[in-house]
This record gives C-alpha cells, structure tokens and sequence, in this order.
C-alpha cells in the first residue's frame, strides 16, 4: 500500500524540482528525503523520478501520484478544517428525540436559541416514546421524581431539567372549583376521572400519587391528550390531572387547582449520550433546554 505521507514528500521534490529544496522546505536533510522517495517507489515499484540537469523530474509514474498526493493533501485539509467547526459547534448533526408533551413549552423554544446559536448544525428532531435511546444524543425522559433507578443502557448521563407538577382540571360549576388556590387530592377519590396519560412514567407518577392519598381513580373516559382530556372535562365527564406543562392553553370551561396531600409531579430529564457530551453543539442544545 503507498504510504501517504510518502506521496506529500514526492509531490514537495517535483514542485521544488530538487530534493535538496524539498528538503529544506519540509525541515528535512536531503538523505531523509532521498530516502522516502526510494521507499515509495519500492511501494510503487516503478521509478518515480529522474535526474534532470541539477535537479530532478517526475517520470510519468511520478506525476501520477503527485497529482494523486496533492488531491489528497486537500482533501485532508478539507477533513481538519470541518472536524475544527465540528469541535467549535459550527457546524455538524445531533440526534434528538423528545415527547410529545413537552414540544411547545419545553423543546420549541429551546430550539429557537439553538438554532440561532448555532445556525450551521443540523438538529434531527423526532418524537418518540420517552425511553431513553443510546443511539440518540440527547432523548428527553421521565422519570420518579427525585432520581429512581439508573437510566437503562450503558453510555448514557442524566441531567435533570424540571419537576412539571400536575394540576386538578375540574369542570365549571364543580364543589371544588370554587376553591381559590388548592384542592386535597383525597377530596376527588369518589370523582369519575377522565385518564390524561398512556401507560408510563407520566401514568405512574398520578397512580402513585392517588395510591399514597388512599384510592385508585376510577376511569370513566380514557385519553391520552391533555387538550382531548380538557374537552371531556368542560364536557362534565369528569375530573382529570394534567401537567403544568400540559396545560399551556386551557379550555375556557375548565377550572385548574393545585393539588396537595401529595402532589403528583413528573421529572423530566434529559438522557444523553456520554461520547455527544464532548460536542459543543450538544452541550449547547443542553443549555438552551436547562434555561427553557
């Protein structure tokens, strides 16, 4: 196989036209010189150069591989001169995955700055399930409020972002809306409840909230949107809890109370790659989302 560095100390010899020069100008002594030119033509097995009055000349062979080397040498420097945005967060790719209910108040505008942060980076953006994905830089997820078991999979660091508590969402005209700041969580346990979550973190931290206050909610209608789960409500189907987050437009025959006694609350994190955590553009993206 040719050496490539060989091939740069062939091309510095033809465009000096003399070894003793390519030698000065790479720092070299002439015998180094000399002595990588007849190691790559031994790789080459044909005569690179020939003498030509006081210097030398590439033979056909020979300017092959310096048009071949010089190629090369920019296609190197092309290489140094990305990998160097990529290392200052100018310019590159980052994979981010997110849930749904956090896409307008959370990922939007963390997005925004982002983007004008760092306007040359392409962010792959793509909801998904809320598990955490190795194969992704960054993966928002939910998890116990303060901590709970290690993030599955190995290579991943967790960086909390916020606690979104839940609110009680009642029907205009409910007992309970007339309350002005909070409700007992206890007080809706005989409630037909309209379900807000799939099955997941989000469900488990209203179950063990309503398990901890004495009772199991009954679910009169199922939903998995909190502005779905607003209709039913204003619709007096029932009562529900919904995320702060959840709950950035509300439906004007709603009423929503803080909760207490306890007071359910999602955590909400961000699972991101070990290795990403060494690009700026990643740790950036990680900012903005801190601060949003």
């Amino acid at each position: 196989m040719l050496d490539v560095r060989r091939m740069q100390v062939l091309r510095a010899v033809v465009t000096s036209g003399s070894v003793t020069a390519a030698a000065a100008n790479l720092g070299y002594t002439p015998s180094a010189v000399s002595q990588q030119i007849g190691v790559l033509e031994k790789e080459a097995g044909i005569a690179l150069l020939e003498r030509f009055g006081r210097g030398v000349r590439p033979t056909a062979a020979g300017r092959l591989l310096t048009e071949h080397a010089a190629v090369i040498g920019r296609q190197v420097a092309e290489a140094e001169t990305a990998l160097a945005d990529l290392r200052a967060g100018r310019t590159g790719q980052i994979s981010v995955r997110y849930f749904a209910t956090a896409g307008a108040d959370l990922v939007a505008p963390a997005l925004a700055r982002f983007r004008a942060e760092h306007p040359g980076v392409r962010v792959d953006l793509r909801i998904a399930d809320g598990a955490p994905d190795p194969e992704t830089d960054l993966t928002l997820v939910v998890r116990p409020r303060g901590g709970g078991p290690a993030v599955p999979g190995e290579g991943l660091r967790l960086v909390h972002l916020l606690d979104d508590p839940y609110r009680a969402v009642l029907p205009k005209g409910h007992p309970l809306a007339d309350r002005r700041t909070t409700v007992e969580l206890a007080e809706l346990a005989a409630e037909p409840w309209v379900g807000s979550e799939r099955p997941g973190p989000c469900l488990d931290a209203v179950t063990d909230a309503c398990a901890a206050a004495g009772f199991t909610p009954d679910i009169a209608v199922e939903c998995e949107e909190y502005a779905t789960a607003q209709g039913f409500v204003a619709a007096g189907l029932g009562v529900s809890l919904i995320p702060l987050t959840g709950l950035g437009s509300r439906h004007p025959n709603v009423v929503v109370r803080k909760v207490r006694g306890p007071e359910p609350v999602r955590s909400i994190h961000a699972a991101v790659r070990e290795s990403s955590l060494a690009l700026p553009a990643v740790r950036g993206l990680l900012t903005a989302l801190q601060e949003a």
